[in-house]
Parts: structure tokens; C-alpha cells; sequence
């Protein structure tokens, strides 16, 4: 009888760690742009913190999500990303000293790059947990976004951390949706597990 009662449970979602990934990032992504609009456009030194915080947090979010998915080795595309948040922080960091524009055009370089390696890594993930189309869709946007970026830094109209904030908008509104959907997926296997 115990044993029966063993085997008729449902088994824990494999796609568990990616869902709290996602809203972990949604969380954050929507902190950051709430913050950005209310306090840091009028607090330069905030700002500062947050431009330079935004793709570190990419990196070691990258970093922690590839470890709990075989490691950096295994995911190529992560490793990618990992490597280049890395550099767009220090570049950020250093651009600050320049202005505002130089600092919109390494966005606008990372958020292009970045699109490309989450889009990869959506596409190598939809066999194993599938509802990645939210994250594609993310990549593509990001790397469309990038170009919109260097072509805004290029015009002679003041830019500022407002002038981001609506890319990391876009960024948590597919996080939060893909997390959500992977929750859907789930409640669906699991129902379709009980019936049989």
C-alpha cells in the first residue's frame, strides 16, 4: 500500500528551478524600473549604481541559472551572456565618466548581444521544459531594442537612466510571462498525469 501511494504521486516539476528563475527576474527587472522612473532619474548617483548594477545582476543571474542547468560548459549561450554583462558593467562603470549618450550606446551593444544569447538559450531549452516562446520573443525584442538604443544615443536630445528603463519593462514583462506559463504547462501535465 505505501509503495502504491509512492508511485501515484506527482513527480516534482523539472522546470521548477526555471520558473522561480523567471520571477526572481521579473521581480528585480520591475524593482529596477520602478525605482528608475520614481528616484534614480533625479538622483545621478543612484543611477549611476543602478546602470552599472543592471548587467552585473545579468551576469551572476546568468552564472547561477547556468549551475543549476549542468554548468557554464554546458550552456555555451550562458556562458556568452555571463562573460558579457561582465564587460558591459566595467564599460558602463566607464562610460558614466564620459555621458549619458556613451553609456546609452553600451546598452544599446549589450542589450543586442544579450537578446541574441537569451534567444539562444530559449531554443536550446524548449525540448527539455518547452513554453520558451515568451524568452525568444525577449531575445529578439532585446536585440531590436539595442539597435533602437545606439540610434536614440546617436541624437542630439538629452538621454538619461528613463531612457532604459522601458527595455528592463519589456525585459521583466516576458520573465513574468514565461514564468507564469511554465506554471500553466505544469498544472496541465500534472492534470493530465492524475487522470491516467
Amino acid at each position: 500500500m505505501v509503495t502504491q501511494t509512492v508511485e501515484h504521486r506527482p513527480a516534482p516539476s523539472a522546470s521548477g528551478w526555471l520558473k522561480r528563475y523567471y520571477f526572481t527576474r521579473f521581480a528585480f527587472s520591475a524593482a529596477w524600473v520602478v525605482i528608475a522612473f520614481s528616484v534614480a532619474k533625479s538622483v545621478p548617483p543612484l543611477a549611476a549604481i543602478m546602470l552599472v548594477g543592471y548587467p552585473a545582476w545579468d551576469a551572476l543571474a546568468n552564472f547561477i541559472d547556468a549551475q543549476r542547468s549542468g554548468g557554464l560548459g554546458r550552456n555555451k549561450s550562458q556562458l556568452l551572456n555571463f562573460i558579457f554583462s561582465i564587460l558591459t558593467a566595467i564599460a558602463v562603470a566607464v562610460a558614466l565618466r564620459s555621458s549619458m549618450h556613451s553609456v546609452l550606446v553600451v546598452f544599446g551593444i549589450w542589450a543586442g548581444f544579450s537578446g541574441i544569447f537569451q534567444l539562444a538559450t530559449a531554443v536550446g531549452r524548449w525540448k527539455s521544459f518547452g513554453a520558451q516562446w515568451a524568452m525568444i520573443l525577449s531575445g529578439a525584442q532585446s536585440a531590436l531594442a539595442g539597435v533602437f538604443m545606439i540610434l536614440m544615443a546617436r541624437g542630439p536630445d538629452p538621454v538619461g537612466i528613463a531612457n532604459i528603463a522601458p527595455y528592463a519593462a519589456f525585459g521583466a514583462f516576458y520573465f513574468a510571462v514565461s514564468a507564469i506559463w511554465l506554471a500553466i504547462s505544469d498544472a496541465r501535465k500534472g492534470g493530465i498525469r492524475t487522470a491516467s
